[in-house]
């Protein structure tokens, strides 16, 4: 056997090995990029960081730094006897993956109290999450599913709903109007625990 051959047999193998390890590299990449791109995907709900107002509360806003949100009422346009009035909440929604631009979130309850000062109450029944009106022959709120009913103050009135109406962060600006700090919470408890949406 001549050297020409013995050499031409011992690249041959080598040459196999480094076509072999580079294939191996260029599918390994290959595979990592979408898999990489998949994880993120995935993994974006977790990793996003909302958007934050900012920290005044000027004229044009709809929610603040601390988490309020402006409703479109003042408080001179509030009735001064205390009735309670509805309003809805809008805000932006995160579901997922999705973020959705001033949708209707809510609705709570305001009332303006002798001292000019608000008191706002979430519509949902802390019974069973249904809706809580307003009946202004009694002066009371009242829950139709379970016959729950609620004084002003959002106090019980029977033993139906475990707790009294979700009362709710409230603040007046002369300029912007009534903010409220809309949350939801737990149904059939007796301790007020907020929900994460």
């Amino acid at each position: 056997m001549s050297d020409s051959q013995t050499s031409g047999s011992s690249e041959a193998p080598r040459r196999n090995f480094f076509v072999r390890a580079f294939t191996a590299a260029l599918g390994a990449f290959l595979g990592l990029v979408p898999a990489m791109f998949g994880l993120l995907f995935f993994f974006d709900p977790l990793l996003r960081k909302r958007k934050k107002g900012s920290a005044g509360a000027a004229a044009g806003e709809k929610k603040d730094a601390e988490g309020f949100t402006r409703l479109d009422v003042k408080l001179d346009t509030l009735p001064s006897d205390g009735t309670p009035m509805a309003f809805k909440v809008r805000d932006d929604k995160y579901d997922a993956w999705n973020l959705y631009k001033d949708v209707e979130v809510g609705t709570v309850w305001v009332r303006r109290t002798a001292d000019d000062d608000v008191v706002a109450f979430s519509t949902i029944c802390p019974h069973l999450g249904c809706a809580v009106d307003f009946r202004a022959g009694r002066q009371d709120f009242f829950c139709p599913c379970h016959t729950s009913a609620f004084d002003l103050e959002g106090e019980r009135m029977n033993d139906i709903p475990p707790r009294g109406m979700d009362r709710l962060a409230t603040k007046v600006n002369d300029q912007t109007g009534i903010w409220v700090k809309y949350q939801t919470f737990l149904a059939g408890r007796k301790e007020q625990i907020a929900t994460d949406e």
